[in-house]
């Protein structure tokens, strides 16, 4: 059984964030050729202004599995000018992507993101980018994390013993080091289950443009993300309301609970106002590109057309 995610990127500007996002997407076979910002070719930057500019101004979706995650990566604006569109991701996220650049360190709005993150009760795995480039320090950097960010910042890159690791994760945590101390290690059940509780904040160092360490990351994502448990009474959060190219309303949406299906009739309540609707399309969109589905099951982020009195 699969293990439905929605997970977003999110960084302080030229982190190297839709960078690491194309690997992601490439070594899981959702794209067959690397695109890059500076190509004005990367899957995620749709419009053109984000390929003349360089950067992203809109969050965009892009599905894509790996082992038995089923992931829609959410890739967010990371210039200041465009946090907004950024939050509004924050209320539909499973787990969060912290993308720091290796040479620049934390920035100002990394801080802003990392409270955002506080504040939505995100889980977070931290990816320190641009390692391949000179003068990058990893000691130093993991140093400034942990002072600057959260001293539950633990490295856990492959290159370091496992008992290392578990000793770190140990002190983050009083369940955890109780286990430790009794057992000489920790379960990953137990590491994963506290990193949902933002007990515990994984960093993976390496270069999303060199293709280092980014296979490694996505193990660790298969390996410590948690499997959320849905009502089955349907339910839904809408995040975002925005227009196609033949200028359809679309409500992007995540369903939290049963599913939605194609013309089912969908109840809400707008400025205390009760209001009975249907979705004539569900899309599952990836890059430019959508698919119609049937219907989507709890966990799934999609795009609903038909639906006049949805909000965000």
């Amino acid at each position: 059984m699969k293990n439905n995610i929605v997970l977003a990127m999110l960084a302080h500007v030229d982190s190297g964030k839709t960078t690491l996002s194309e690997a992601m997407l490439y070594l899981s076979g959702s794209i067959r050729k690397l695109g890059r910002v500076d190509h004005k070719d990367a899957f995620l930057d749709t419009y053109s202004m984000e390929k003349d500019r360089g950067i992203t101004i809109f969050s965009k979706q892009a599905m894509f599995g790996w082992k038995d995650l089923d992931i829609a990566l959410l890739d967010t604006p990371g210039h200041v000018d465009f946090s907004a569109e950024m939050e509004r991701t924050l209320q539909v996220l499973d787990y969060a992507i912290l993308v720091i650049s290796g040479p620049a360190g934390i920035q100002s709005h990394t801080e802003t993101v990392w409270r955002l993150l506080k504040r939505y009760n995100v889980p977070v795995f931290i990816f320190v980018n641009k390692m391949d480039q000179p003068g990058t320090d990893r000691m130093a950097l993991l140093t400034e994390l942990k002072g600057t960010l959260d001293g539950r910042c633990v490295d856990f890159t492959a290159d370091r013993a496992e008992a290392d690791i578990c000793e770190d994760a140990a002190v983050c945590d009083e369940v955890l080091l109780e286990q430790f101390l009794e057992q000489g290690t920790l379960s990953t059940e137990s590491i994963a289950h506290k990193i949902r509780e933002r007990k515990i904040y994984p960093c993976y160092f390496g270069s999303a443009l060199k293709d280092e360490g980014v296979q490694e990351f996505l193990n660790a994502m298969a390996r410590y993300m948690e499997r959320h448990i849905y009502p089955t009474e349907f339910g839904a959060r809408v995040y975002k309301i925005g227009r196609d190219e033949q200028g359809s309303r679309l409500s992007y949406l995540k369903v939290t609970g049963g599913s939605l299906k194609v013309k089912q009739l969908i109840q809400g309540e707008t400025d205390g106002e009760a209001w009975e609707e249907k979705a004539d399309q569900i899309r599952l969109y990836s890059g430019g590109s959508f698919e119609n589905v049937q219907e989507a099951s709890a966990g799934t982020i999609c795009a609903g057309t038909g639906l006049s009195r949805t909000w965000a």
